[in-house]
């Protein structure tokens, strides 16, 4: 398993941006390297959603129909860390921002599934007022 830390999350007016860190604690970056990486939501009284994910080496990109053209996923292997830029904020995107990692070799591409994933991070506050 791997631990993740979210962090960069708070409080922004409608049509600023925020970005998120996930930074991942694991033995080495070539483990990190391995490891396909997403970004799911959950505001108050509804289920968790998939916003973005990232292939292992970063050459495939993921989003959600939601957040398509204003956020942006990649990450860095030699720090370990997956980011996610949040451009263009709406009071609507305001949740809880969960890092995910699959730490285990498969080729589904189901990766809004967040059953895809077997580690989790915290999560981190993102409020966006109108």
């Amino acid at each position: 398993q791997v631990q993740l830390v979210e962090s960069g999350g708070g409080l922004v007016q409608a049509g600023g941006s925020l970005r998120l860190s996930c930074a991942a604690s694991v033995r080495s970056s070539s483990t990190f390297n391995t490891y396909t990486a997403g970004w799911f939501r959950q505001a108050p009284g509804k289920e968790r959603e998939f916003v973005a994910a990232i292939s292992w080496s970063g050459g495939s990109t993921y989003y959600a129909d939601s957040v398509k053209g204003r956020f942006t996923i990649s990450r860095d292997n030699a720090k370990n860390t997956v980011y996610l830029q949040m451009n263009s904020l709406k009071p609507e995107d305001t949740a809880v921002y969960y890092c995910a990692a699959r730490t285990y070799f498969s080729s589904s591409l189901h990766l809004h599934n967040p059953h895809e994933y077997n580690s989790w991070g915290q999560g981190t506050q993102v409020t966006v007022s109108s």
